[in-house]
């Protein structure tokens, strides 16, 4: 009994300790050093290939005011698998630099151009950059895509900051108290509402969104995808029933996630990048 009891220790540390290493960041490069923080990209890379590969900017969700580039390790993963490069970024915030939402901004259009600045020595598809993220991370996203200005001023402004494509897992859509946060924005509550910027010739945007989502309310992700609609852009919500914030979290990163729905995110999301060539083949995961 005792041998039988020490194998099954051994089988789950074996197992514990594979989980723990399965999702890590190939390398992490230096993007940006601004007021003496350094921020980096946690890189993900897919196999040696000849034609440049699409790539994918994650952005982690909190409020702006904490969180880690971990939440998106397990996305990073699976796309590396499927031939994206991906990047889980760092982006500067309140709880360790003090700053507001407009940084946070800033710092996802300085991702976005130094991936796309670096292409041909990542060997990226500078056409082919996706912008992703979740809750306040997906706010981020959706930013770099929507509101003009927040560009860092030492940055080459010839080289685009917009994303090619955008995906958003349940994201900060509106910032004046019909939405999230705009205790953290007061005085500016709609200068980078999404809701508020929208535009005509937006990339391609999807968006997953939780019916019971009690912090980002469902409404503004409705709300959201009609105006883009009106806009005649290409915005398309997938409303996940009975759902709330953080639905999309896999284990890796949250104990109470469930990689039922982070693999049903992942099927989705793969199908949407290959619709607009960004991916070939079938998705690798299962849907549920």
């Amino acid at each position: 009994m005792k041998q039988l009891i020490a194998i099954v220790l051994l089988c789950i540390f074996s197992f514990c300790n594979a989980t723990s290493q399965e999702f890590v960041p190939d390398r992490k490069v230096l993007y940006k050093v601004v007021n003496g923080d350094s921020l980096y990209l946690h890189t993900f890379e897919p196999k040696l290939s000849k034609k440049p590969t699409a790539a994918i900017v994650f952005f982690f969700g909190g409020g702006w005011t904490g969180g880690n580039p971990s939440q998106f390790y397990q996305q990073s993963a699976y796309f590396a698998s499927r031939g994206i490069t991906a990047f889980a970024a760092e982006y500067r915030i309140a709880s360790v630099h003090n700053t507001t939402p407009f940084e946070c901004v800033e710092d996802g259009k300085s991702a976005i151009r130094w991936v796309r600045e670096h292409a041909a020595e990542l060997n990226i598809d500078p056409d082919k950059i996706i912008a992703a993220g979740g809750s306040a991370g997906g706010h981020i996203a959706l930013c770099t895509a929507l509101i003009e200005g927040y560009e860092n001023a030492t940055e080459d402004h010839s080289i685009s900051s917009i994303p090619n494509i955008l995906i958003a897992y349940n994201p900060v859509l509106d910032t004046t108290i019909k939405g999230y946060g705009s205790k953290k924005v007061a005085g500016r509550e709609t200068a980078i509402s999404p809701c508020h910027k929208i535009k005509k010739n937006a990339p391609p945007f999807l968006l997953f969104h939780g019916t019971e989502d009690k912090t980002v309310p469902f409404e503004n992700a409705v709300r959201f995808t009609k105006l883009m609609k009106e806009a005649d852009n290409d915005c398309m919500l997938i409303a996940v029933e009975g759902q709330g914030h953080g639905f999309f979290n896999g284990v890796f990163f949250s104990k109470k996630g469930n990689d039922m729905y982070l693999n049903f995110t992942l099927y989705e999301s793969d199908l949407f990048l290959k619709k607009h060539g960004y991916i070939s083949g079938k998705p690798t995961i299962p849907s549920k």
